[in-house]
């Protein structure tokens, strides 16, 4: 690592030009709002699908069907069944006719098609993937602790944390819901901060209103201490504050990077370097991250912005900031399909006793086998921590700030630590 020395670093963002039954026995009203909590990035049909028919709901096999007349000779056929269907949303049933779910006299059509006087329409619904969104699944959960009110979870990789495009089913919300019922009364199960699906350990979960409330008001106030392990290319400064607002890449909407304009959210992470190895021509780095906000892909897109990436990210392994010097990524010495991050340490409030408490998880057999393999006996994390507690209490006057303190833990959804 780089020997005495602390960095803080402000990089140049880059800029940015631009009714019915309901579902698992809920009420719509309850699906909506809990979609809503659950942070989906979805626009108003997406919720609509979430909330369909009863009978396209449960998969029933119940058939729909219309015969058109002259008012409709010539509209489209999504159209017109949105317009006659309108318990079920537009892309819904464009889906159902793509998928063949919709004939014009026993003919599959395509949504833009024209129907004629006379044409005989029938549709048969089709179960939303949706549907499952809130249904418990016996999805195995290693739970750390549990009482009354709370739980944590060290979640592995690769396990999803709640529903969304692409993992509507199988998701640690699922578990939440088979392991206790009584989670589906409280939004997002009780769930108030997320891990990405390739990113592993901590999570505390509410297990009362209460609670929830008060776990959501300790990460707004920013006293709920995250601490993560993570491997990086290249050799680090010995400790630094990386401070740059992060936001939706407006260049691909599926990456998260640092930009400028109001969508970027003021962002904060704090490392220090445990230990760096050489690998080939280049080095590894272990580092301890402290988040101070909780952004999607927060350490992922920090570290990437000062030119030391993830070991492992298929996301944010690519050109760096403008001014930094590239990372040189070389062959690891044993297959590692992930971001090399853990989030190992977990610190807050108890919401019913006010008793601090905290919580370790060791790195899981893939992440450990690394570090082995890279050679990092000098790591002490655990000891490394303990003292940097002290200064993250306030000890030492030892990190710099910059910036609005705005972040995501604002309960609304959108705070995702890694």
């Amino acid at each position: 690592m780089k020997k005495n020395s602390v960095k803080h670093y402000s990089p140049s963002p880059q800029p940015n030009p631009e009714a019915g039954a309901g579902v698992g026995g809920l009420p719509p009203e309850r699906v909506r709002a809990a979609a809503a909590v659950a942070g989906f990035e979805a626009g108003p049909d997406e919720f609509d699908d979430a909330v369909d028919a009863p009978a396209a709901a449960a998969g029933l096999p119940v058939t729909l069907s219309l015969e058109v007349d002259s008012a409709s000779h010539g509209e489209r056929l999504d159209k017109l069944l949105a317009r006659h269907f309108s318990e079920f949303s537009r892309s819904r049933l464009q889906q159902w006719i793509e998928s063949g779910a919709v004939r014009v006299d026993g003919q599959v059509r395509r949504p833009r098609d024209a129907v004629q006087m006379g044409n005989r329409i029938e549709v048969q619904p089709q179960a939303a993937p949706e549907a499952s969104a809130f249904a418990p699944e016996d999805v195995p959960l290693d739970v750390v602790y549990e009482d009354d009110t709370l739980l944590v979870i060290n979640k592995p990789a690769g396990l999803v944390v709640h529903p969304a495009a692409g993992n509507w089913s199988g998701t640690v919300l699922n578990g939440l819901l088979h392991r206790d019922p009584g989670a589906a009364s409280l939004p997002r199960a009780g769930i108030v901060h997320r891990l990405d699906k390739e990113t592993s350990g901590l999570m505390v979960v509410a297990r009362t209103l209460t609670a929830q409330t008060d776990l959501v008001r300790q990460l707004q106030a920013r006293t709920v201490k995250r601490t993560y392990i993570a491997l990086v290319w290249g050799r680090t400064y010995d400790e630094g504050t990386i401070d740059a607002p992060i936001g939706r890449d407006p260049r691909e909407r599926t990456r998260m990077a640092i930009v400028q304009t109001a969508s970027g959210k003021p962002s904060r992470t704090h490392f220090r370097t445990l230990a760096t190895v050489p690998l080939g021509r280049g080095f590894v780095s272990m580092v301890m991250c402290k988040l101070e906000t909780g952004r999607t892909h927060q350490i992922r897109v920090h570290f990437e912005s000062i030119g030391h990436p993830l070991v492992g990210d298929p996301v944010y392994f690519r050109a760096t900031q403008r001014g930094q010097r590239p990372a040189i990524r070389v062959p690891l010495p044993v297959p590692y399909e992930r971001q090399a991050l853990h989030a190992y340490k977990l610190g807050l409030v108890h919401p019913a006793t006010g008793k601090h408490m905290s919580w370790t998880a060791q790195p899981p057999e893939d992440l450990q086998a690394l570090i082995d393999a890279l050679d990092f006996e000098s790591a002490q994390a655990d000891d490394e921590d303990e003292a940097w507690d002290e200064v993250w209490e306030g000890g030492e006057a030892h990190w710099e700030y910059a910036g609005d303190d705005d972040d995501d833990d604002d309960g609304d959804g959108d705070e995702r630590d890694a």
